[in-house]
């Protein structure tokens, strides 16, 4: 009788990359802060990758002065009382938008 034997190795690499100074440290921070190394975060975005086949980017929207412009606006009308009284359903508030 032959016994088969299966042997099962991890073969890995290295990738270098530069990545601005303050980049890494913030994405460290935010690896330890789920419990992982900043290469084990790489990889699980990498394998993420493979198995969806899609590259998921995030920037976050800039403030133009428009925009500054209304949170102001909306700010102001908060602070001087000017919203809607919350409301349970929608009938409540279509009743009240009758009024």
């Amino acid at each position: 009788m032959i016994a088969t034997e299966y042997i099962l190795c991890s073969v890995q690499t290295v990738i270098s990359v530069k990545v601005d100074k303050e980049v890494k440290e913030a994405a460290q921070e935010v690896a330890k802060s789920a419990g992982l190394t900043l290469s084990s975060l790489v990889n699980a975005y990498l394998r993420q990758v493979v198995a969806t086949r899609r590259i998921e980017l995030y920037a976050p929207e800039l403030m133009t002065p428009a925009l500054e412009e209304l949170i102001a606006e909306v700010e102001a009308e908060l602070r001087a009382g000017k919203t809607s009284r919350p409301f349970t359903d929608v009938d409540e508030f279509l009743a009240d938008l009758k009024h």
